[in-house]
């Protein structure tokens, strides 16, 4: 494949760097993409392997046809087969009507399995027949149907080992290792961080109405010779950090070790410590969108203000101008005159869980209530979204 085309590949789906390792893979794609081939995406959490079965859609005889993504991981054991197969009215209880799954939804398209080492093994048997004859059963059916889907799935787990230990077929894992694409970890492309780093950092520039954070050439040296456990996505999380934390928009290498604690995506240690694992992880990608928010509110409040105020007669800000604060911003005052004491009324202090509800309902009214799309955006699962929806009690009606 010409190198003209790999770089129009990237242009169409945002894809950022030069490597060999990269453009190899991307030649594969592209290679691949005209044949019905089943295709095993390789790689670590955080590479970006998700655009690689986009890609290879866009670029088949099935572009016009349907292209199904399925979280694997995200659906639970007990509902995988229903939701990939479809059922039938009454196999199950709350199977009020007959449902098509996703392979049947599929038909003439193409499929992604994303997370495909996490299928119960007795759904990957299911998986195995329709790679080899293309023949499914739904839930509570014994009709045999036919389908006509491309798969291309994708893992970071070590799938030969998943073998070894029974958690996953061999037949099964050479149906879908047709051809194996292997995107290759942020550290083995160590020429794209700081095209990657730069593009981050002018997307929330862009976003938040701030000059974006640049690197000193110390700090730049830094980063390209960090390991990066999280590769891509915790490049983006440390430019949103600094980003949003740092009133200097020169970054020096001093600044950034803080936020490069070794091997971790955690924030500087000045933070302090706020809980552990993925619900630290969450919480703190949370208070720092909360963090982008204010800023953002405070900055069209000033520039407000400062348009009232040039042409208001009397410096001091006017009922008028007061009622166009947030509410969140002010405390509530009644009319006084100089000679009055003015009282504030105190505010109930909001918590850390106060923050993650406004944050997630924020998230689920942008993208229209959709679940996975809001997930993308907080940085965190499809699942530990949904957890954390029951546990803050927020009902559908509120987004």
């Amino acid at each position: 494949m010409a190198e003209v085309d790999i770089m129009s590949v990237k242009q169409r789906f945002g894809i950022i760097g030069q490597s060999d390792a990269m453009n190899r893979a991307l030649g594969i794609a592209l290679r691949v993409a005209p044949t019905d081939l089943s295709v095993l995406v390789t790689g670590e959490s955080g590479v970006g392997k998700e655009f690689f079965p986009q890609i290879i859609h866009a670029y088949s005889a099935r572009k016009h046809s349907k292209y199904i993504a399925v979280n694997c991981g995200a659906i639970p054991e007990g509902t995988i087969d229903s939701e990939l197969f479809g059922h039938e009215k009454g196999s199950f209880t709350g199977a009020t009507e007959a449902r098509k799954g996703y392979f049947e939804e599929a038909d003439g398209g193409t499929i992604f399995l994303d997370e495909v080492g996490e299928l119960p093994l007795s759904t990957q048997v299911r998986l195995l027949r329709v790679l080899q004859s293309g023949e499914f059963i739904r839930v509570g059916s014994a009709r045999v149907q036919k389908t006509n889907v491309r798969v291309v799935a994708a893992t970071n787990n070590d799938l030969q080992q998943a073998i070894e230990s029974g958690r996953f077929r061999e037949d099964l894992y050479y149906r879908l290792n047709t051809v194996p694409i292997s995107v290759p970890a942020l550290r083995e492309r160590k020429e794209d961080i700081p095209l990657l780093f730069r593009k981050f950092a002018a997307d929330v520039a862009v976003q938040y109405k701030m000059p974006p954070v640049q690197l000193d050439d110390a700090a730049r040296q830094m980063l390209q010779n960090h390991y990066w456990r999280g590769n891509v996505r915790q490049l983006k999380n440390v430019a949103e950090q600094m980003s949003a934390l740092e009133s200097s928009r020169l970054i020096t290498a001093d600044v950034l070790a803080s936020y490069l604690s070794a091997g971790t995506t955690s924030a500087p240690t000045t933070m302090g410590h706020m809980g552990g694992g993925d619900d630290f992880s969450s919480e703190r990608e949370l208070l720092y969108k909360i963090l982008f928010d204010m800023r953002s509110d405070i900055n069209d409040v000033k520039r407000m203000l400062s348009e009232l105020m040039h042409t208001a007669q009397h410096p001091a800000p006017s009922h008028e101008v007061r009622g166009l604060l947030p509410s969140s911003m002010i405390a509530p005052v009644e009319d006084y005159t100089e000679s009055e004491e003015v009282v504030e009324v105190p505010h109930r202090e909001l918590t850390k869980a106060d923050m993650q509800r406004e944050q997630i309902l924020r998230a689920l009214k942008n993208n229209h209530g959709r679940r996975r799309d809001a997930a993308r955006e907080l940085f965190m699962s499809e699942r530990t979204l949904y957890r954390r929806i029951k546990d803050l009690g927020i009902s559908d009606d509120e987004f």
